[in-house]
């Protein structure tokens, strides 16, 4: 938004990263019973594309630990690029594509990460 040049697809290495990450600040947030199983219907978004399998895919999706998730991630090669033709793949929601509403005012400070206050109500369910 801000006329900067788009960044490179990340590796696997970089999505495993975020994908812990993620897990750890839900764990952090409710606890780490209930952020992972709040974290295991992101797994497969994380992944989409990347030729992992989907007996992983069926492990990812049902991790009960932190421990769990970097077990499962531990042998996948990080240097692995990201899938050129899985670039455009759909993520997320079954029913298509929902349309993009930035909240009021998002735009008008595009270097400030913060979010505009109410920024979440437009969302709900992460």
């Amino acid at each position: 938004f801000a006329g900067r040049p788009v960044p490179r697809p990340p590796t696997l290495g970089e999505v495993k990263s975020l994908m812990v990450r993620h897990a750890v600040l839900l764990a952090d947030l409710l606890g780490e019973d209930l952020g992972c199983r709040d974290f295991r219907k992101h797994a497969g978004w994380y992944v989409t594309g990347f030729p992992i399998g989907g007996e992983r895919r069926r492990r990812l999706a049902s991790i009960s630990s932190i421990d769990d998730l970097r077990r499962e991630l531990a042998d996948l090669d990080d240097a692995m690029p990201f899938p050129e033709d899985a670039r455009r793949t759909p993520r997320g929601h079954t029913n298509g594509p929902r349309p993009v509403a930035l909240p009021q005012g998002w735009l008008e400070t595009p270097d400030d990460p913060t979010p505009p206050f109410d920024a979440e109500v437009l969302v709900s369910g992460g």
